[in-house]
């Protein structure tokens, strides 16, 4: 915890002008309130009995007061605002920062991490750490000031009262910390559970057609139940403990208050000589510094619940941040163009250990050679692609473009190289244009429209009500195959020397495909092509076909040469055309 508290200051670095001009109003603030409690105990020495009041004296002090308390509340003000800053500034560096870090990672993380998560990580739990900045800092620094002023006029008022206060104090923090190590393990589970239910939610609603139509209505509200009622839990856990904090230092509070005036009203009617002398005006000055001095501890204590949220959401904010992001391949080379020469040299990889998927994986593509991968679910053909965009990096071998490996070279040169369409579609908010140069932003109308009509996509476009201005999103109402042709039209715009087609049609009617595979064909001229197909019809034409299993190449030739093999690819194409 102390070194994410550490951490979270070094962050406020930035913002330092706003922490000084914090610390200066509230010094100023809390000096002028402070004098208070001198001006109403000399107020009550102006009245020491019936028909025995200074008047005059009364009013001076009370013009006196006004000004004090005006100042006061205008230094508390800028001190909220400079604090709010101070804050605000620290969490929007925090949050662009992991935003950042995010884009950095490897997709391996991504992949392996609940996007409902990370989600919560980049907004509620930046959001908590906000609001406990917020309060920890204003009660820190008021409170800082608060105790060294009250205990500075308390010595000029009675030191020995002043000493039996400082001496009763252990008793509150002693109280506060106990209660705080009891809650912090309780929020650091609220905020895994916080982050599991956000990814089940987003799980869940993004699922929902797949829900409604497997009746997973039920068992998805059994498992949000479970860890709802498990959140419930240790928010509760985590709440009982925060919230004995505050009434427990109130209490002990009470205590030295009540103490203080015992002894000090002894004092003042000489039944304690040993306390000295007072008056009736210095015990209620001192009553009031009393009261002021153990008021900050009641503050803080009274805030522990936010402030053991807020470290529990930092803590995980900064597991992302110190996670390792891709390796830095600012020194490789960029890739300006390429051939479109392609090799895979004995190439092994697994995403677990334990669970090898491709072993010595070897092949060579030259240029212009259309390439389709075939085989059952999992055998590994998407793999194929994410190692050979280094989406994943490859445990053994060597993946080699135009003779050279891969690893010499950028990512993004590298990525820039592949034109790729999936068969699931990414729509962003915004028009149809934007949509469509997402990979080639200075493209003029002219070549947005051209790429369009490529993918047969510009007669649906110019049916919307602004056509390419109309603005759009992935909720949007357009049908899956429609998204799908905007993103085809994506590549036929940027044109880029290598393609990569993983079930590129799968979501357009037959009609609509077999133009769309005359375009790829024209597009395909020249460049290397990989294509993932389950539809053995669409890849006929092939070069050459790999067929995988369990992560090998079993089979590899034209559709011609492997049906007269009559192997496990033949036994594939026959299956789909039973009956």
């Amino acid at each position: 915890m102390k070194e994410t508290v550490t951490r979270i200051l070094k962050y406020c670095r930035a913002y330092w002008g706003y922490l000084i001009l914090t610390v200066l109003c509230t010094f100023i603030g809390i000096s002028l309130s402070l004098i208070v409690p001198v001006m109403i105990g000399k107020a009550v020495d102006y009245a020491v009995g019936v028909n025995q009041v200074d008047f005059a004296g009364l009013g001076k002090i009370a013009v006196i007061l006004g000004i004090m308390v005006l100042f006061s509340g205008v230094f508390q003000f800028l001190e909220s605002l400079f604090i709010n800053k101070l804050a605000f500034g620290t969490v929007k560096d925090l949050r662009s920062e992991l935003t950042a870090k995010l884009e950095e990672m490897p997709v391996s993380y991504i992949d392996g991490n609940a996007r409902g998560d990370m989600m919560a990580r980049v907004i509620s739990d930046i959001e908590i750490l906000s609001d406990g900045l917020l309060q920890g800092f204003a009660q820190l620094f008021t409170g800082i000031v608060t105790i060294l002023g009250t205990l500075i006029f308390m010595l000029t008022i009675n030191l020995k009262i002043t000493v039996i206060v400082v001496l009763m104090t252990p008793l509150s923090l002693l109280a506060a910390a106990k209660i705080t190590s009891l809650s912090h393990n309780a929020f650091q589970r609220q905020s895994k559970l916080r982050g599991d239910i956000g990814a089940l939610t987003e799980e869940l609603v993004g699922s929902q057609k797949l829900v409604k139509a497997f009746a997973y209505e039920e068992r998805a509200e059994e498992r949000f139940s479970v860890i709802n009622q498990e959140l419930a839990e240790a928010g509760l856990k985590a709440t009982f403990f925060s919230s004995l904090s505050n009434p427990t230092t109130r209490f002990v509070n009470g205590l030295i208050y009540a103490a203080v005036g015992t002894v000090g009203a002894l004092g003042a009617v000489g039944a304690l000589p040993w306390i000295g002398t007072m008056t009736v005006g210095s015990l209620a000055s001192f009553l009031a510094f009393s009261n002021q001095y153990t008021k900050p501890f009641n503050e803080i204590s009274g805030v522990v619940a936010e402030l053991q949220n807020a470290v529990s959401c930092a803590q995980r904010v900064f597991e992302v941040l110190d996670t390792p992001p891709e390796p830095d391949d600012s020194q490789c080379e960029v890739l300006s163009s390429c051939d479109g020469r392609l090799e895979f040299k004995d190439v092994s990889f697994s995403y677990l250990p334990e669970k090898p998927l491709i072993r010595h994986f070897s092949m060579k593509a030259q240029q212009g050679q259309k390439i389709a991968i075939v085989g059952p679910t999992g055998c590994g053909k998407s793999t194929i692609i994410n190692l050979l965009l280094r989406f994943y990096e490859i445990q053994d071998g060597e993946i080699l473009i135009d003779g050279r490996s891969t690893r010499e070279f950028t990512r993004d040169s590298l990525r820039n190289q592949f034109g790729m369409v999936l068969q699931e579609t990414w729509i962003f908010t915004g028009t149809v244009a934007e949509n469509i140069a997402y990979g080639k932003p200075e493209a003029s109308e002219e070549e947005i429209m051209q790429a369009a009509k490529a993918a047969h996509a510009h007669g649906f476009i110019k049916r919307l009500p602004n056509g390419y201005d109309t603005v759009i999103s992935d909720t949007s109402g357009l049908s899956q195959g429609q998204k799908q042709l905007l993103c085809i039209a994506r590549i036929m715009l940027t044109n880029p020397p290598m393609l990569i087609l993983d079930e590129a049609t799968s979501s357009i009617d037959l009609r609509t495909e077999h133009r769309i595979q005359r375009a790829f064909e024209t597009l395909m001229q020249g460049k290397t092509s990989f294509v993932i197909a389950h539809r053995l019809s669409t890849i006929q034409n092939a070069n050459l076909i790999l067929v995988m299993r369990e992560g090998n190449i079993i089979e590899q030739g034209s559709h011609d040469e492997l049906i007269q093999k009559g192997g496990f690819y033949a036994d594939l194409y026959q299956s789909q055309f039973a009956g």
